[in-house]
């Protein structure tokens, strides 16, 4: 479990393809404190660790992760936001995040609003997610609030320090990011099914 409150961000050193697989190399500040079998999240994708080195580790995104996300899409360069899971003591400072990602979407606008950035995302509604107004979502593995929810698509902010701390400082019009929905949402929602 994750609470979508990116610890670093980790770059692509390389990728290796293993079958329908790929490995992806991360040079990563927190590397040194991984372990063999620990779980990160990758742009919001939770990954097991499978080795470490003192600058670096590896993980391997299965057919499956790849059609579902944004990780085959990465290139050698790339930077990606990382987590580790949330330990038993730890703090709620985001939301729950669970690094399952539910489908894609794209950044349709980016404005500069002169102290805060304003992004305008869309996604795919007949794959049955909702945003809820005030409500959370997590892109990219970044816990963040919604506003201005809609059909297809929704609006964030983000600030300064989330900016220079995270990927949002390189997402562009037409990137695709991965969405994870509010898991308290998609409970209430699938609920509510059941009484159609």
């Amino acid at each position: 479990m994750f609470t979508g409150i990116v610890e670093t961000m980790g770059r692509v050193v390389a990728i290796d393809a293993e079958g329908t697989n790929l490995t992806f190399h991360i040079d990563a500040p927190i590397a040194h404190e991984l372990t063999i079998d620990q779980s990160v999240s990758h742009n919001g994708v939770c990954l097991t660790v499978t080795a470490v080195t003192d600058h670096s580790y590896s993980v391997t995104a299965v057919d499956e992760t790849l059609k579902k996300t944004n990780l085959g899409q990465l290139g050698v360069g790339d930077t990606i936001n990382l987590e580790r899971c949330m330990p038993a003591t730890g703090r709620f400072d985001g939301h729950i995040v669970q690094g399952h990602v539910d489908q894609t979407g794209t950044c349709v606008a980016v404005q500069d609003l002169n102290g805060s950035w304003l992004y305008d995302f869309e996604y795919d509604p007949a794959v049955g997610n909702i945003t809820v107004e005030k409500g959370s979502i997590c892109i990219n593995g970044v816990s963040l609030t919604v506003f201005d929810s809609h059909e297809t698509g929704f609006r964030v902010t983000i600030i300064p320090y989330t900016y220079e701390h995270t990927t949002f400082r390189n997402l562009q019009p037409g990137h695709v990011v991965n969405l994870e929905f509010d898991v308290v949402g998609k409970y209430i929602k699938k609920m509510l099914a059941a009484y159609k």
